[in-house]
């Protein structure tokens, strides 16, 4: 993997955690089943129901 870019691969959040972007989710190539926030692969591998709740989540974030 390559190096980790801030602002590319990663950003802080308000409570200074640690966001794996997007990019980076699609350059690593698979859904780890942690429920990311920018999982790009529908959360395939996170188990029921955490996923169906995460995709539900998801789909009202984008509504607003």
């Amino acid at each position: 993997m390559l190096e980790w870019i801030e602002g590319i691969h990663y950003y802080y959040n308000e409570a200074g955690l640690i966001v794996l972007t997007e990019k980076f989710h699609l350059q690593r190539g698979y859904c780890c089943g942690n429920g990311c926030k920018h999982c790009p692969y529908d959360y395939k591998n996170v188990p029921e129901p955490r996923r169906s709740n995460l995709l539900k989540n998801r789909q009202k974030s984008s509504e607003n």
